[in-house]
């Protein structure tokens, strides 16, 4: 299978899903996941018409931004857990940022993003299934994180994202993703800027656009198993 079938193919999925909850697909924005994958994969989706890109390790992405640069279309995502001494590069490089679950590191992406950028995206990570090895915060904090984003001036609160425990039944898929959809209502009707619900992978993606899922990200059905080097 190539890139471009595996697309075409995850673009059916997400179609199916949409049109059993009675929504729009275009209100689905498929996001690949292109962490370890090299250049001329990226390039195979960008043939295909994919134009958003999640990446987990801040060099990696930064070096693929710099290759691309020359595409103004691109948008890049950093949905990776993000170590304070690393915050600048996705300051000045990324477009989104997925995973800010702490004040700390939201000062500092303001205080770190050019002047010359637009604001950069960001959406809080909630810890849905409250697991020990995964960041993200509680949801009853949610309320407190966001009011301090919505003062930075150089960040634009787009709304949440999260990574459940991984689960094969359906039903339980959905109650972790109903609680999200939940907080991400009350969040919109608190801040006009809200409109991104980041959830669902390739194995739980029907059930997270069932629960208004705006962004799923898709890495293994578009490019293939991951590739770590040592």
């Amino acid at each position: 299978m190539t890139i471009q079938n595996n697309i075409a193919e995850v673009t059916a999925r997400i179609n199916l899903a949409a049109t059993e909850c009675h929504r729009s697909p275009q209100e689905i924005t498929l996001l690949a996941v292109s962490k370890t994958k090299p250049c001329e994969a990226i390039l195979e989706a960008i043939d295909a018409g994919l134009r958003q890109f999640g990446e987990n390790y801040v060099q990696e992405g930064v070096e693929k931004i710099q290759y691309f640069a020359d595409r103004t279309d691109l948008v890049w995502h950093f949905i990776g857990p993000l170590q304070s001494n690393k915050s600048r590069l996705v300051a000045e490089h990324f477009d989104w940022f997925h995973t800010l679950d702490r004040a700390k590191i939201a000062q500092r992406l303001n205080e770190q993003r050019p002047q010359n950028k637009a604001p950069l995206n960001v959406l809080i990570q909630i810890n849905i299934s409250d697991e020990n090895s995964k960041s993200g915060i509680k949801l009853e904090d949610v309320d407190a994180l966001a009011a301090q984003v919505a003062q930075l001036p150089n960040l634009v609160l787009r709304g949440l994202m999260t990574i459940p425990a991984p689960e094969t039944d359906y039903e339980r898929q959905c109650a972790a993703f109903r609680q999200m959809e939940q907080a991400f209502q009350q969040l919109k009707n608190n801040y006009p800027t809200v409109d991104t619900l980041s959830m669902g992978m390739t194995d739980d993606m029907a059930a997270a656009i069932h629960c208004g899922s705006t962004l799923v990200r898709i890495g293994t059905a578009i490019f293939g198993a991951r590739q770590y080097h040592n």
